[in-house]
């Protein structure tokens, strides 16, 4: 039981984390990328931001294919992490708190993410 155990931690617990951490920097190339050219429509902000962004989506699409599973499953289940990465920018980058609505959505999205991609196989 204890070797089994171990070998989840060493092996299965590892490539969670991973694939979640990847989900993060995924999610994070791809809000940057959407909202720097939002500052520069919307804020009157330098057009010059617009490179960062076409860098930050270049980023963005790069990630997605470092996933390691079937690419609809991969689009599926980033759904759900983009939808809790969205809110926590919300809150940390725009300074508007989330809601209990908010936090519910993104706990569910969240829940289906890991659901899609942690189903046994």
């Amino acid at each position: 039981m204890e070797q089994n155990i171990n070998q989840y931690i060493n092996g299965e617990l590892i490539t969670r984390m991973k694939t979640f951490l990847l989900y993060i920097a995924t999610a994070l190339a791809e809000i940057v990328g959407c909202y720097l050219p939002y500052l520069w429509l919307r804020e009157d902000r330098s057009i010059w931001l617009l490179i960062p962004a076409a860098i930050s989506l270049a980023a963005f699409a790069w990630l997605l294919t470092m996933h390691e599973t079937a690419a609809g499953r991969v689009y599926a289940a980033y759904g759900g992490v983009y939808i809790g990465m969205a809110i926590l920018w919300l809150w940390g980058v725009d300074g508007i708190r989330p809601t209990q609505w908010d936090i519910a959505g993104a706990l569910i999205a969240l829940a289906g993410m890991g659901i899609i991609m942690f189903q046994p196989r």
